[in-house]
């Protein structure tokens, strides 16, 4: 709940306004989840608490940690369901993915999270809880957020955006919208609400191929909403928002990283503001491909660069633990 969801929930159980601002302090600024641990509430309150709602709770199941300091959350929700989250360490910070989702609908060729199919949504407090969970837990602040762990976060909005207004409050976090990245694979009605909405979130786009056709094979979400369909709400996000896309593009060997692929996406992005992060794509279980390898890469980069778009090579965290880009599943892979 926000804060002034719970400010008003006071009012309704006849508890001054104030007590509202203390809850959401302990829940979101402290990370405490258990009412008898909040010790300047009245116990008449806790009492009133405990009987009219329920903190989701976040059951740390297991963890890892990778060669390169990436590490990998698992935890277990109320219902048993599981879900990951992923610690990015860099020199001078860390970023923080969550999930939004038990598995995805989507079913990306190149996702072993959308093998799963679509479990459930997660509700809001159990997307804020994976940053609460990491922040107290491991003692450190997220310079960044980002909406890239397990399910679509469109798919999921209300939560999202629920999450986003948490995590961004004063009294918690206070992790500003600029530093909060959300993933899609290109759901445009909803694209078209976060330009509404006017935030300021980086929108990063999970593009993967520069034509229809070979899009639609690698993510079924293009023959509902199309390229061209795609880039005209992109735009609208960067009109509204005055914030730069990123079209992520992971290559597969032999699929979609050839000098042709390159050159074609170069001319579909042409002037369009835009930053494309490029990675090879990482290995999955029973996926069937290969990522493209070092050559492949240097030599799309270089006609993406001589084309004068603005490109970065994303390197692989945490592969090696299965907690790279793609790899989330928890039924596989944890042994």
């Amino acid at each position: 709940m926000k804060k002034e969801e719970i400010v008003n929930l006071m009012e309704e159980i006849k508890e001054p306004s104030f007590r509202g601002e203390q809850v959401f302090q302990w829940i979101q600024g402290r990370g405490v989840s258990k009412w008898e641990q909040m010790h300047n509430l009245p116990q008449g309150l806790k009492e009133k608490l405990a009987t009219r709602t329920f903190i989701p709770p976040l059951k740390p199941d297991r963890e890892w940690e990778g060669q390169d300091g990436t590490r990998k959350f698992l935890f277990e929700l109320f219902d048993g369901e599981k879900i990951e989250s992923v610690l990015l360490k860099h020199p001078d910070h860390y970023t923080l993915c969550i999930s939004t989702q038990v598995g995805c609908r989507f079913n990306c060729l190149f996702c072993a999270t959308g093998k799963m199919g679509l479990k459930r949504n997660l509700m809001a407090g159990e997307i804020t809880g994976q940053v609460l969970e990491v922040v107290f837990r491991e003692k450190i602040k997220p310079r960044n957020v980002v909406f890239m762990g397990m399910g679509e976060p469109l798919d999921n909005l209300e939560a999202v955006l629920k999450t986003i207004y948490l995590l961004g409050d004063q009294q918690g976090q206070n992790i500003g919208q600029r530093r909060i990245t959300i993933s899609t694979c290109g759901l445009i009605p909803e694209i078209n609400r976060l330009a509404a909405l006017e935030l300021q979130c980086v929108l990063a786009i999970s593009l993967n191929a520069p034509a229809d056709d070979l899009r639609s094979k690698l993510m079924p979400i293009n023959r509902t909403y199309p390229l061209e369909e795609l880039l005209r709400a992109c735009q609208n996000y960067f009109t509204t928002s005055g914030r730069r896309i990123s079209f992520e593009y992971a290559l597969i060997k032999g699929i979609n990283d050839t000098p042709d692929h390159a050159h074609h996406l170069a001319a579909l992005l042409g002037k369009f503001p835009a930053h494309i992060n490029l990675l090879p794509a990482n290995p999955i279980q029973h996926a069937g491909f290969e990522g493209a390898g070092e050559e492949t890469l240097k030599r799309f980069l270089s006609i993406l660069e001589a084309s004068g778009l603005p490109v970065t090579v994303r390197r692989s965290r945490g592969q090696d633990i299965q907690a790279a880009c793609g790899q989330l599943n928890p039924l596989e892979g944890e042994d």
